[in-house]
Parts: structure tokens; sequence; C-alpha cells
């Protein structure tokens, strides 16, 4: 060893004590006395060492120390095995109490000894030391997986520590031992039931001679690892105090652990441990772990260790630094845990806090969000839309989430994003204060875009895109998600598409429908084969992944369950109009509660022509026609595509509506450099007109 350690080899190959150089000192009997009634209270063992009498050979047997008065010490056997059969040969030796990372040897006097335990008379001095550099922590019911060239070893994980594990692989007559190359790494899975806890290339340190069985030493080859795609810009770290603490049950020797959280993000934490007890291993998942904050906040979630740092010495001792990642955490905290750290960031920034909606209201009639033609359309139904709003913002449901930046108790900017597809959010509601309109805008925008880089990683979060509708005739979302698009240059990244937008008002009879060539059927997954690559051709974008009009997603019905759950309805229907056969349309009827969005967009038809030659305006009346009955739909706004289409048939419409969509994998870091850039030019034209104007006075 390079530091000149003193290693105890014993006859059980998982039993190896390490001493550190220096580290010996002299006890008394009454601290070896206590120690042996501690572990008679833990309901631990001690080891007593024999030694062959005419070999170099140890044996050494675990015993079971009973409560201890004095300094006669009775023992039990643990395991039931022939005693004598196993010390044939051999003299008594030693004894070796550990606890902790100290270990206590004893060289007592053998008063009796049988198959069912010993007697032994303690001695009135003995030896304790420091017995390893990094404590070894005992396994049960580990399965491991070695798998190297195609070999493939089962066995079962003894013992662990931060830097190095014991496994033990029995032997069978289809394996051969020597399949194993001790000089090349190898992979090593642990796993229990059917959760793996563990995988990671690592090295055969040591290995023990046989057979039949043998135990592998193994060490990470790495002392970090990457689970996600590297982000560019990574989640803003928090020192928070009081400090949060890290509590869970080992994955592998279920002990209880509790570690100091040294600085959290929305997307993952880092610790600080003791050196010689540290437990934490790079790759390493722990499906349930909870990070508490004080007394009043607690959120659970499954982690996974992505490095560990250096031994760092101080005053204090030697410590490690280790980093996890968040890999699920229920929705709800983890807006909840997003909430917390923005506002400790900046002290007017709120994420999904609860709302005065008295306020909100006001908020959104003031700062010209609801126009007076927005409020004609939706009036009528302003009872029910209070009573969606106190779902949304009062309740905290896990497909809602909304941003607010409040001065002295006035809502200054607001953004809200709905979850309305299976893997997709829907940004709307962005609105500002007219005498903070930029400033208070762009902050909910900062507080968007951090969010969706914290969020996006997390299985409940399914938030694999971002969509926002906005006219393109409205400067400031255009300069933002246009902006961002130009910016970001990549349509199977980030895409706009164009839609004409109109309401249709119900005309014709109850008795319409397709008859001769026409056909109107739900939509399978060959049709969306043929949306797909009209879509491709059209446009190139992202927009058939955001909305669910890729051929894997038909018939996807998950999200109903979840607005149910929130006490809000989500229906969505797919249909396909073809004649002769031929596709000339697929819509898309999405029916939810009245005001969900306040242009309700939520609740309309998208009508995506493919064959624009075929496709006659009249018939797009029959449709609508058709469809509005089936859903039982008077009045509704329709999404028509591609504007070439609408253009060409002439289709009377109102307004154009772009559809911004950004897969958040690849460019969520993108759009939070956007979003940076457009406040750092915000700011620096507000200082210069500040200084402008005190020049001028």
């Amino acid at each position: 060893m390079k530091d000149a350690s003193k290693i105890l080899q014993f006859a059980r190959p998982d039993i190896v004590i390490e001493v550190s150089p220096g580290s010996e000192k002299e006890v008394g009997l009454s601290k070896l006395i206590n120690k042996l009634n501690f572990i008679n209270f833990q309901e631990q063992s001690i080891l007593v060492n024999f030694k062959h009498s005419k070999y170099p050979r140890t044996v050494t047997l675990e015993a079971t120390p009973l409560p201890c008065l004095n300094n006669k010490l009775e023992c039990r056997w643990v395991s039931v095995d022939s005693v004598e059969v196993k010390t044939n040969g051999c003299v008594f030796d030693s004894i070796l109490v550990v606890s902790g990372h100290r270990m206590i040897t004893a060289a007592p006097e053998l008063i009796s000894m049988s198959d069912e335990g010993a007697t032994f008379l303690l001695p009135e001095k003995c030896t304790e030391v420091n017995y390893r550099k990094s404590r070894r922590y005992p396994c049960s019911d580990i399965s491991a997986e070695l798998f190297q060239n195609g070999a493939r070893f089962e066995g079962m994980l003894v013992d662990f520590s931060a830097v190095s594990f014991r496994v033990h692989v029995p032997g069978d007559d289809s394996r051969n031992f020597n399949w194993i190359n001790c000089e090349v790494p190898l992979q090593v899975v642990f796993s229990s039931g059917s959760t793996t806890l563990y995988s990671a290339e690592c090295q055969i340190a040591t290995q023990t001679p046989g057979q039949r069985s043998r135990i592998y030493v193994l060490e990470p080859v790495q002392s970090r690892m990457q689970r996600f795609k590297a982000k560019e810009i990574r989640s803003d770290r928090h020192e928070l105090l009081p400090l949060p603490n890290a509590v869970f049950n080992h994955p592998f020797s279920q002990k209880s652990v509790d570690l100091k959280v040294l600085d959290l993000s929305g997307s993952g934490f880092s610790v600080s441990e003791d050196a010689e007890l540290s437990v934490l291993l790079p790759g390493m998942i722990i499906p349930e772990l909870e990070l508490r904050i004080g007394n009043g906040f607690a959120t659970k979630c499954t982690a996974q260790v992505v490095y560990r740092d250096g031994v760092q010495k101080d005053v204090k001792g030697a410590t490690v630094r280790s980093g996890l990642c968040f890999l699920d955490m229920d929705i709800r905290d983890h807006v909840n845990l997003l909430s917390l750290l923005y506002l400790a960031k900046d002290k007017h920034s709120y994420v999904s806090t609860q709302v005065d909606l008295e306020d909100l209201w006001q908020f959104f009639f003031e700062s010209g969000f609801i126009y007076p033609e927005k409020y004609h359309f939706f009036q009528t139904n302003k009872t029910l839309l209070k009573e969606t709003y106190k779902r949304l913002y009062t309740e905290n449901p896990s497909i809602a989430r909304h941003y607010i930046y409040q001065e002295h108790g006035t809502i200054l900017g607001h953004l809200a994003m709905l979850r309305f597809y299976q893997s997709s959010w829907l940004v709307h509601h962005h609105a500002a204060n007219k005498s903070e309109s930029l400033s208070a805008g762009l902050v909910v925008l900062n507080q968007l875009a951090n969010s969706i880089n914290d969020s996006y990683n997390l299985k409940s979060a399914y938030m694999d895109y971002i969509i926002c509708y906005y006219r393109p005739d409205n400067k400031f979302p255009n300069r933002v998600f246009g902006g961002a698009a130009k910016a970001i240059g990549r349509k199977k990244g980030c895409s706009i598409d164009t839609f004409a937008y109109f309401h249709y008002h119900r005309t014709f009879s109850d008795d319409w429908n397709f008859s001769g060539p026409w056909s109107l059927t739900q939509t399978t997954r060959e049709d969306l084969y043929e949306l797909e690559a009209f879509y491709e051709q059209e446009s190139g974008g992202v927009m058939l992944h955001a909305l669910d009009l890729e051929p894997a997603m038909a018939n996807q019905d998950q999200l109903a369950k979840e607005y149910d759950r929130a006490g809000l309805s989500l229906k969505r229907y797919q249909y396909t109009l073809k004649k002769n056969g031929d596709t000339k349309a697929i819509i898309l009827v999405n029916i939810s509660d009245i005001g969900l969005n306040l242009s309700d967009l939520t609740n309309c038809i998208h009508l995506i022509v493919l064959d624009q030659a075929q496709f006659p305006r009249d018939i797009v009346y029959i449709l609508l026609s058709i469809l509005t009955h089936k859903h039982q739909q008077n009045d509704i706004p329709v999404l028509a595509y591609p504007m070439s289409y609408v253009e060409a048939a002439n289709l009377p419409y109102e307004r154009k509506y772009a559809l911004w969509a950004i897969s958040s994998h690849e460019h969520a870091s993108d759009f939070i450099k956007y979003i940076n850039d457009m406040q750092t030019r915000h700011k620096t034209k507000r200082t210069h007109a500040a200084e402008h104007l005190e020049s001028s006075e």
C-alpha cells in the first residue's frame, strides 16, 4: 500500500481489516465492556480468531456477545456448524470488536468452548485502531451481474464502501472463471428484485482463488457518470439556510442515512460526507429519498449519484462531496421546490403559489390581456370560468403551473402553462402591467425558461415539448418566440407553423352527412404516417410530435384521466376525411372546459388539409357541421392549416395564429440564453435612458 497501511486477511474472504498507520492506542477494560454491550444491544457480532498450530492459517468465527458485567465474557456462535471441525488443529488467538470506524483487538484468556459458544476472561488492557479508511457496509439480497466480452456471471453483493465493493460469485458447470480477464474492465449491475440500483464499468482489484466460488473486489473506473445529455446552461444552485437534509435508506444495506445538503437546484443537489463513512457511489440509484428543509418542507424523489469528488481535509476532518440528480419526483412536489428556490433567488418571483383570484382577474382586465372582443366571447360562461380558474390557481393540479412577478401585493407580470398533450405543455396567459410590461413580462418568461430547464428530465413532468400559440402581428410574442426560433435556427428542434383562425357557427341541419366518394372515419396509424409525410414536405418542424399526431401516439388517452382527477375535462378525437379512399384531411377535435384558455384554443378544431387541390371550401363547412353536431358544439374556434390552402380556397378567417413548438431536451438552454439576452438588452436600454434623463435634468 502507498500509505503503508496494514492489511489483516482472515479465513473468511469477506473479512478484510485495513489498519491505518499510527492509529493504534491502548484502552482499558471498561471501554471494551461498553463496546461489547453496544454490540449486544445492536444484535451484532464480534470476530473470534484461531491460528493453526502448524501452518500460517487463520480461522475466523462470528460470535454474539451476551451482556457483560465484568471481565467475564460469554458468547454464542452465529453459525450452527461444528466449531470443533472448523478449529481442528488451531489455538485461540484474539477477538476483534468492530464498531463504527474503530476496532478493538484483545487477547483474552479462553476459559471454555463448545459447539454452542465460548467463555473468555477479558484482559485489563487492549488496543484500539482505525480499522479502515473507507468503511465497508454489509449487504443482503442484492443481486450482482458481471459482464465481460460476452460472458455473464451472477452473484451477490457481500459488502461495499464508497470506492469499492465485494461480490461473491458461485461457480457451476456452465461457466469458467478463466473467462474473466482480470486485466480488463467489466460491467457490473446490482439490483434488488426487478429494480436496478447500480450499473458501472469496474476494474477487478483482487480475487480469491477457487473453482466453485470466488470473491471479487471491484473498483469503479469512473468517479463521475452522465445520466442525461449535458446542459449548456446548468440549473441555478442555491445554498439555503437552514441547510436541507437528504434522508434515505441505503439501497444496498438498508441502513438509514442522513446527510446535509450543500446546495440545491431544481434538477439535483450535492451533499457532504465523512470520508471514512462515505456511502455514495457514482451511478447508484436511490429509489426513495426525502429532502427535508427545517420542519416545514419535505419532498420525496428518486435520485441517482452522478459524481464523487476527491477527499478534502480541514480542521473538522476529511470529507467528500457527492452530487445527485433527480430522476423523478411528484410533479406537484417539484413545483413546490421550484417555488422555494426561485423565491430564494428573487423575492418577487412566485411559481404556482396560491393566488387571490380577484386580484388575478383585475390584473387580466387592467393589463389589457382581456380586451373587449375576448370578454364578449366568454362572458356568458363567466361562472364556469371562475370555477375552472379556482381549480387551476388554488388546488395545485399536476397539469398546470403559473408564474407571477409581484411587488407590494400587486401583480406586475403573469404567465401560465398547461399540460395539454401527453408530453407537451401549452404556454398561455402571458401578460404584464402596462407600466412594467417589458420588464415584468421578461421576468416571468425567464421563470418559464428556467422551470423548463429544471423539469424536462423528470419522468413525471411529461415536458418533452413546449408549445405556444401567438398572433404574428403581436410584436412582443413575435420577438420572444419568433426570435427564439430564428436564433435556434433548427426546425427539427424549434419550429413555427401558421394557422388561420375563425369561429364556426353551425348552420346546416343535423341530417347532413357525407355520401358517395367521401368518408369520415377515426384516424388510424396508417393515416398518421401519411400526415407525417405531408408535414415533412410542408414544414419539417416538430408540430406533429408536440400535438400527439405522430403514429406512435394514436389512441392515447392517459392525459384525460389526469384532467378528471383535477376536476377538469379533456376529450380528444382524431378523424380522417377521405375521398375514394385517398386521405384529404386530418382533423383533431379538442373538447375541454370553457375558458381553460381564454382564446379557447384548448376547445377547438384543428383542420390539417393534405390534398389542397381536391378539397373545396363547401366540404370544409359540411365537415365542420357534422363534427359540431356530433360533439354538441354550436360555436367553436377552428385552426386551419396550411395557410397556402386557406388562401387558395378563399376560406374566410379572422386572424392568423402561429404555433411555436420547441423540443425541451434539445433546446431548453438555447431558449434560456435567448431570454437572458433579451433581459440584458432591456436593462442596458433602461440604464442608458435613465442616464440620458439625468444628464438632461
